[in-house]
């Protein structure tokens, strides 16, 4: 077995494309090998600014000699197709083999040297990478025919074993030589394989394993920080660019003036991250201290003093800018600002961004008014649909939303005026810098104008929560701002059409609607969702299309899926919850949900579970839909249909009081109830009795138990 090494030595690569880069060369040159029957042992890729390289360890020397067999046309077929054949793999009528009266063509090929495989893979994969963004160069690139790369490709070094590889690619011939460090050891080297090469470019100051060069960087930041009493800011993102920007890392600590610390630690942050790549460091209180640690691609002989006062200046500038900007948008209150936003298009079917802030400030105190948003967000719902089972919600029927006649109190008032302001920064210069630091920056501004601590804080969040793992808003203004925002996204966009598909999500839907999802269970905001987005709806139109809202409580439902399928619920507990109908209140749901998951991974559930399907399947196969309602039967019950009406009686009013009470627990204990009885009405009577009458009864019995067990779920959405 012999080792194979490449490397594809170019003009600098940029660090984000560095680890896409890796893994689209393992699977190219796995695929070209596959082609031939070759295989490696291991494949290992590299990347650097420069170069792209891999090892593929464990090539055998050539590859095995194979038999293609290629099925033909009957011995009998007419003569037309028997030509057609040999014309196909160009043998004749004597050369093919016949078994069970069917023709074949088999021909032997001989094995292949490994180097010889390789010299044409290489090829077809450096021609056919697929660089995010790629170049031509030379006098070559005035032909569209011309190689592309993602910046001039210099040289590429090609050995199996020892010796190299023999081909070119638009001009350039594999060898065995590559350079190591720009600076350091710019001369020539002659690469002797695979097993030597780490160290061979180590030796020239060019460390090519990406995740070493990470370890240097993210180990000696640590300590540097430390050195100097300070706690390195950690920055995985961060760590993974530096180590994409240099060949030989030599991370140094530098200052700024401490009077810059009056701008927000978080711009400060983002200045040194976005511009400079520099990472930043906190003191013992926890607070942005005035230390930046840079990342040099050089031992410098001064020790990096010269390379630190230059990163030094120029982080001044940058950060002189940013207090520039903070301290002009400061002088123009959030309130003068909010007559520019009418001048942002928010999208041209629906409107201006002043536009959705009036949507978001009327929607956000629609949901405190209605008691969904409160002070205390464990409160039960007031109002439709409190306390009632499923299907006690006409969805299509909905009224719109009427504030109470308080007006919503403080709260209320709080929620609109954080509303108001909270789109305001976009048109700040600060923000128009650094997008990242919309609603952040907001908040700022609002608290330097003396606006409420809540109010600012809402300004400030209301974004979130914009991703999995982020912050959900637990403040009732923040938290109502958050929520009318997202719902009126989703809605709005639904509204017009313009809805997710397939892959595409241009809007950014998905993440509004698990958004509001996140904003409702977490913080148990009891909501009727269909009169929430009902609501949203209405902002912008008169008399929603019930449809539409329905489109969007689907679109929410299944977001719900994904949520709970990634925290371990399953996908048809859900489904079994919702196709009860009117089921609408996220929190009375999830807890249904949990309630249900337990009981089903019990005996008794199980057991429940089966006797259900069997009724079910006895009701549907004799025509039985619905449940007309339990009349004694008058002839002489059998035992175990005695047993079963009596626990029936006992377990419907348990089921139906518990659910009332929202104890779900409480609710599959009674349904456990039935488990016995169920096992044996079904091993001691016969429901398909001769007699009309009997039959009839036991059929209503088994609709009975069908629609006790539904006023908890739909078993029949369950699997298993």
């Amino acid at each position: 077995m012999t080792d194979f090494l490449l490397e594809l030595r170019s003009e600098e690569i940029p660090a984000r494309m560095q680890p896409g880069a890796r893994e689209t060369l393992a699977r190219l040159f796995a695929a070209e090998l596959a082609k031939t029957g070759l295989s490696a042992g291991e494949i290992v890729t590299y990347a650097g600014p420069r170069r792209l390289a891999l090892i593929a360890k464990g090539l055998p020397t050539a590859t095995e000699a194979v038999s293609e067999e290629v099925k033909g046309p009957r011995a009998s077929a007419p003569l037309q197709a028997l030509e057609g054949f040999l014309r196909k793999t160009g043998l004749t009528r004597e050369q093919l083999t016949e078994r069970d009266g069917v023709l074949f063509a088999i021909t032997e090929k001989p094995g292949r040297a490994t180097a010889e495989v390789l010299a044409e893979a290489i090829p077809a994969i450096v021609r056919a990478f697929p660089w995010p963004k790629s170049m031509r160069w030379g006098a070559e690139s005035a032909s569209t025919e011309s190689m592309r790369w993602v910046r001039p490709l210099h040289a590429i070094v090609a050995l199996f074993g020892g010796e190299v590889v023999p081909f070119a690619i638009a001009g350039i011939t594999s060898g065995n030589v590559t350079r190591g460090h720009r600076f350091h050891a710019p001369a020539e080297i002659a690469l002797t394989g695979a097993d030597t090469y780490v160290e061979q470019l180590r030796a020239a100051k060019v460390l090519v394993d990406q995740d070493e060069r990470a370890a240097i960087i993210r180990a000696r930041a640590s300590a540097l920080a430390a050195e100097a009493g300070l706690e390195l800011v950690e920055d995985e993102g961060l760590v993974a660019e530096n180590a994409g920007l240099t060949e030989w890392p030599v991370p140094l600590l530098g200052r700024f003036d401490a009077a810059y610390l009056d701008v927000p630690p978080e711009v400060i942050q983002l200045t040194a991250r976005v511009n400079q790549k520099y990472f930043v460091c906190r003191s013992a209180d926890g607070k942005l201290a005035n230390a930046f640690v840079c990342t040099a691609n050089i031992e410098a002989s001064d020790g990096g003093a010269k390379i630190v006062e230059g990163n030094a200046k120029v982080l001044a500038a940058r950060l002189s800018d940013a207090r520039f900007f903070y301290e002009t948008d400061r002088k123009t209150r959030l309130d003068d600002l909010r007559p520019k936003l009418e001048k942002i298009v928010f999208h041209e079917k629906l409107g201006t961004v002043a536009d959705k802030v009036e949507r978001v400030a009327k929607l956000a105190r629609w949901l405190v008014e209605e008691g969904i948003v409160t002070e205390f967000p464990s409160r039960r719902r007031e109002g439709p649909g409190e306390g009632s089972a499923p299907g006690d919600v006409a969805r299509g029927d909905v009224p719109p939303p009427s504030p109470p006649p308080s007006g919503g109190g403080e709260l209320a008032d709080l929620a609109e005026r954080a509303a108001y302001l909270a789109k305001a920064d976009l048109v700040t210069g600060m923000v128009g810098e650094f997008p990242e630091l919309q609603g952040l920056m907001g908040g700022y501004y609002a608290a330097a104008q003396g606006e409420d601590p809540r109010v600012a804080e809402a300004v400030r969040d209301h974004y979130k929560p914009v991703g999995q793992g982020d912050d959900v808003p637990t403040a009732p203004v923040t938290v109502a701002v958050a929520l009318a925002d997202k719902l009126d996204t989703l809605a709005q966009f639904f509204s017009v059409g313009l809805k997710p598909t397939g892959s595409k999500d241009p809007f950014a839907l998905r993440r509004a609607g698990l958004g509001i999802l996140e904003l409702l269970s977490r913080n148990g905001l009891r909501a009727h969702l269909f009169r929430a987005v009902n609501a949203a709806m209405l902002a912008r139109i008169e008399g929603p299309n019930p449809a539409q809202v329905d489109e969007v409580m689907q679109f929410l439902i299944d977001r719900l899926k994904v949520q709970q399928r990634e925290a371990g619920v399953r996908h048809d507990l859900i489904d079994a919850v919702f196709a009860l109908g009117g089921e609408d209140d996220l929190v009375r749901l999830l807890a249904r949900v949990r309630a249900l998951q337990a009981f089903v991974t019990t005996d008794d559930g199980a057991n429940l579970l089966a006797g259900y399907k069997r009724a079910a399947n006895i009701l549907k196969k004799e025509g039985v839909e619905g449940y007309q309602g339990w009349t004694a039967p008058t002839y002489t019950l059998e035992a175990a249909e005695a047993d079963l009406i009596a626990a029936l009686d006992v377990a419907e009013p348990k089921a139906a009081d518990a659910v009332k009470a929202e104890d779900f627990e409480a609710a599959m204990a009674a349904l456990a109830s039935l488990r016995a009885p169920i096992d044996r009405f079904f091993d001691d009577v016969t429901v398909n009795d001769a007699d009309p009458a009997k039959r009839t009864a036991r059929l209503a019995l088994l609709a009975r138990v069908r629609a006790a067990v539904h006023t908890v779920a739909d078993f029949s959405r369950i699997e298993g």
